[in-house]
């Protein structure tokens, strides 16, 4: 009996979300298929592999634009008009691009997309943070990350079956990220009240904890760059445009099944011993990857999910540590912080790593990312002497990468 109650609980959560969660994985699909079709499209018309880092950087400076403007956009006109406005800047960036084959138009068109992401991620989460209870956060979140992660594992397979520099390739994301708007628009849930927006205090992570903002610097270096410029590597590699997209697919599913062993290591063990043997951990897998470059496509492929176990984790890792050292009331604001140095990282690291790429081979990625985490390996040890850890710690939780609101919805878990 008790286990039916549960269940027809999870349903009625689920359902209750629905119109959300139907908005997060079309959105995600759209959005998180445009990068590695870029690529691909990027290299079938010849572009330089720094104009294909270009690409990615430019996405990184709308997800910044989008995290800023959004909130203020939110109170200005309403959740629903907000997701409107957010997801048709998405909708022309995408169709942009069957207009032109200039990389510096794609770029710019590019800027329209990120701005799309982190604006309907900022609607979205405002709004399921204004509908959730302390009886229901747990069930939401759980299917909200599981939606997430789901489209953006199918989103990284989206090149396997689209042809690259294709008008219908980028029309069906165009399509996709348009039928986003339905779900919310047709919902007859009423629009939560407006939250003011987090004030962004870049210092106040540093003040918290700079080793934490050291960390999701690095968090932002291997994911950005692998992301964004890993289908470059792949194809230098030998990899086949279908196999380059369970090569990305890998990463992502690395990191969604290392969430939970780090999250017990994180909560067990000292966060900064945690972060360092990550760090440890993923320049091994560094070296373990340019080594599987020519061991052919399997070798690769693991390499690089093993590469996205031991580097994804290192944000909530971060987090967690930075939230040590917070008050409850600074969480939200810490939140935004971070997600502040994380899209710094994100910007530069693209364009960083894809010129290294053109001027010293594939395994120069690898090598500048690799480099990151011995940084992040001193620093920790460094930090490690300037002060104890905290006795009374807060609870590890997975910090999706998203929004400068998504603080909001993390504080619950961190408070238990």
């Amino acid at each position: 009996m008790w286990q039916e109650g549960q269940a027809t609980a999870i349903m009625r959560t689920i359902i209750s979300f629905a119109a959300l969660f139907l908005s997060v994985i079309l959105l995600q699909l759209s959005t998180g298929g445009v990068g590695p079709l870029d690529a691909i499209s990027g290299l079938t018309l010849a572009f330089s592999t720094e104009q294909i880092g270009l690409l990615g950087s430019s996405h990184f400076i709308g997800f910044f634009v989008g995290c800023w403007w959004a909130p203020r956009l939110m109170g200005s006109v309403g959740h629903s008009r907000a997701f409107a406005v957010c997801t048709a800047l998405g909708a022309m960036g995408l169709i942009g691009h069957t207009l032109t084959d200039n990389p510096y138009i794609w770029a710019a068109l590019r800027i329209a997309s990120g701005t799309c992401v982190a604006g309907c991620y900022t609607v979205i989460e405002a709004w399921l943070n204004a509908k959730v209870n302390n009886e229901t956060r747990g069930r939401a979140m759980g299917t909200y990350r599981l939606a997430d992660m789901g489209a953006s594992l199918c989103a990284q397979l989206i090149i396997a079956v689209l042809p690259p520099a294709s008008y219908v390739s980028y029309n069906l994301l165009a399509i996709l990220c348009c039928a986003s708007i339905l779900p919310l628009a047709l919902t007859r849930a009423s629009q939560p009240e407006t939250p003011s927006a987090p004030r962004l205090r870049p210092k106040l992570a540093w003040r918290c904890s700079p080793l934490a903002v050291a960390g999701v610097i690095v968090a932002a270096l291997s994911s950005a760059s692998f992301r964004m410029v890993g289908l470059v590597y792949g194809q230098e590699v030998g990899l086949g445009v279908d196999q380059i997209a369970f090569f990305l697919a890998a990463f992502v599913l690395g990191g969604a099944l290392a969430q939970y062993p780090m999250g017990w290591l994180a909560d067990k063990y000292d966060r900064r011993w945690v972060l360092i043997g990550l760090s440890i951990a993923a320049v091994l897998s560094c070296a373990i990857t340019m080594a599987a470059a020519h061991t052919g496509p399997t070798g690769v492929m693991l390499s690089a999910g093993l590469f996205g176990f031991t580097a994804f984790p290192i944000f909530s890792v971060s987090s967690a540590h930075a939230n040590d050292f917070a008050t409850a009331e600074q969480r939200v604001e810490l939140s935004a912080a971070l997600m502040f140095w994380y899209a710094l990282g994100a910007i530069a690291s693209p364009y960083i790593s894809s010129t290294l790429i053109q001027q010293f081979g594939p395994g120069a990625l690898f090598a500048f990312v690799a480099l990151g985490h011995v940084f992040l390996i001193i620093f920790g040890l460094a930090r490690m002497r300037a002060r104890p850890t905290p006795q009374d710690r807060t609870h590890y939780v997975y910090a999706p990468r998203t929004s400068f609101t998504i603080g909001r919805l993390m504080k619950g878990f961190r408070d238990k």
